[in-house]
């Protein structure tokens, strides 16, 4: 009787407390075979990805994580909205995890969809520290599909992580498999003449740079669910059945362009949030990102899930068949893509035809705060809804929807090397495509804008923000409740995944309080992205580039929230003091 009226006082305390569900994961040294090669690397529970990690939204978890390697580890729960002390960033939110120690991690489930988790510790990540998030909604979902599978990609290469660093930081074009040679010189002379090429050559080598300065890591197999292409990953199916796909792309350095020869693809979400559905043949995943995907097999018959990395230097391969066993064609990997002037020259103000890449270090501070932003051409910040985008350059928002028709992209500068394409000449997805299906805030003007130069000297292989390493700057301190505009300029010739920890990033497209939800932003060479952040997160949370060695090259800020719930504030001033000690 006793224990029966205890129980229905605790049911009346926590009406929506639902009992945690309890989780448990190794961090372990394995062995990885790609098919290629093999190698040792880091996993959980003894492989390499982890396991798919299921929880329910309105649950509260925990996770006990033991350290089985003789380094300290991490696990970061990406993009999940979770209290700052849990979010699993050493020397941020909490001191990492020691050799042979457990840690548990106790957070509620406050949303729905496809997420991932990775070590936040050095190089482990790109080591095989990776693994996929799937939650399951409150209530039942927009779309309809009768299977699903997780699409997991990464980059694995023969080298460790720490070796790869070194080496870039050696030569930054160690790894780069495509260089110009003497007969693409001719090449060029006998379609643009020699004055021309001469004139082109000249100016890419006054910036230390080179056209095929796409990605920074050749030499990669790339895997989907752990496997190569020669492993063959296969998902199976019925005739006539709709297959939900959630596509992770966990890789350390790689964008993948993704299709499946034969068949169309809905998008129904963007980083673990609903939009409304875009019908495509092929779309563009930067690293950190998740899409899932809707398709519709209606043959007894093998397909391809073909993802071919941005700079064509490789790829990797899944089948979705009736039966084991059966496969298709795989395509053949198209021409590499080559940069273009317009990816230095696509930012409003800029002249890159003088700037000296070799010496990209320029003092700013990180708190635009007090910024005279009046100043700013085609900018009237005294009242952001009257923002005229069609001003900035490559920036079109104005035209913000892409039909198959128009073959350019707001989100490219014009002329842009990196200007995606569909391989059978459809419908390539764009940011300017990706509308929330429900809004999840008001739409509001924003308190202040913070402008974040993306910025780095190639030749040194350093990265940075506003010219300031992450170990030279001081943190971007934000206000609880208020909304801050980030704009984002990218002053590099690289793609720039931009990932905030524990808050929403609201990605601006020009369609109001449709924009669509995101975690990762991609920063395209030569182009100004702007997001919105709602800050109702209390604490101190990681803000970086997503490209593995670009973050460890200095490319990485940490944000402060201050104010919020009491209990917080407490709890984030002791850490902050205490250095990520908790």
């Amino acid at each position: 009787m006793k224990t029966r009226f205890l129980t229905g006082l605790l049911s009346l305390l926590m009406p929506a407390m639902v009992l945690a569900g309890e989780y448990d994961l190794t961090v372990d040294r394995v062995k990885i075979d790609t098919g290629d090669f093999v190698k040792e690397g880091i996993g959980y529970n003894g492989a390499s990805p982890g396991p798919v990690m299921r929880f329910k939204e309105g649950e509260n978890v925990r996770i006990n994580v033991t350290n089985n390697l003789d380094e300290m580890t991490s696990i970061h729960w990406h993009g999940l909205i979770l209290p700052f002390d849990q979010d699993g960033v050493p020397g941020i939110s909490f001191p990492g995890i020691k050799p042979g120690e457990t840690f548990t991690y106790e957070f509620p489930i406050q949303q729905a969809g496809t997420y991932w988790f990775h070590s936040h510790s050095g190089f482990q990540e790109p080591d095989g520290a990776y693994g996929a998030i799937v939650i399951e909604p409150e209530k039942r979902e927009p779309f309809r599909y009768d299977r699903e599978y997780v699409v997991q990609l990464t980059d694995k290469h023969p080298h460790s992580g720490d070796r790869i660093m070194r080496n870039l930081k050696m030569m930054a074009d160690y790894y780069n498999r495509q260089q110009l040679t003497v007969g693409d010189f001719f090449s060029e002379v006998s379609e643009n003449g020699l004055m021309n090429t001469v004139q082109d050559r000249m100016a890419w080598g006054s910036m230390r740079m080179m056209k095929a300065d796409v990605e920074d890591v050749h030499g990669f197999t790339g895997l989907i669910n752990g496997k190569g292409p020669d492993q063959n990953w296969t998902g199976l199916f019925e005739p006539g059945e709709r297959i939900r796909l959630r596509f992770i792309n966990s890789s350390a350095m790689t964008y993948f362009d993704i299709r499946i020869p034969g068949l169309d693809m809905t998008v129904v979400q963007a980083d673990g949030n609903n939009v409304q559905p875009v019908n495509v043949d092929e779309f563009r995943i930067g690293v950190a990102e998740t899409y899932d995907v809707i398709v519709h097999p209606k043959d007894d018959q093998a397909y391809t899930i073909f993802a071919e990395s941005m700079g064509r230097s490789g790829y990797a391969r899944a089948t979705l068949a009736p039966e084991k066993g059966m496969e298709a064609a795989v395509p053949q990997l198209r021409e590499p893509a080559r940069l273009t002037m317009a990816d230095m020259g696509g930012m409003p103000g800029m002249d890159h035809g003088s700037m000296d890449h070799g010496n990209m270090d320029m003092d700013s501070s990180e708190d635009m705060s007090g910024m005279d932003h009046s100043s700013m051409e085609g900018m009237d910040h005294s009242n952001m809804d009257s923002m005229d985008h069609s001003n900035m350059e490559g920036m079109d928002h104005g035209s913000m929807t892409m039909g198959k028709e128009d073959k350019s992209d707001p989100f490219y500068a014009k002329g842009s090397g990196l200007m995606p394409k569909a391989a059978n000449g459809g419908k390539f997805l764009s940011y300017a495509d990706l509308k929330a299906l429900d809004p999840l805030y008001e739409d509001r003007e924003p308190t202040r804008e913070i402008e974040l130069r993306l910025t780095g000297n190639m030749e040194r292989y350093i990265w940075s923000i506003n010219g300031v390493k992450y170990e030279d700057a001081d943190p971007i301190r934000l206000k609880y409740g208020e909304r801050v505009r980030f704009k984002f300029v990218n002053e590099t010739m690289m793609t720039h995944p931009m990932h905030l920890h524990g808050m929403w990033s609201i990605l601006d497209v020009g369609a109001g309080q449709w924009n669509p939800i995101k975690h990762t932003i991609n920063v395209n060479p030569g182009t100004t992205v702007y997001m919105d952040t709602e800050v109702d997160a209390p604490g101190q949370w990681a803000f970086h580039c997503h490209l593995s060695y670009h973050a460890d090259a200095g490319m990485f800020r940490k944000v402060i929230v201050e104010g919020g719930p009491d209990s917080t504030q407490a709890k984030t001033d002791a850490i902050a003091e205490d250095g990520g000690e908790a």
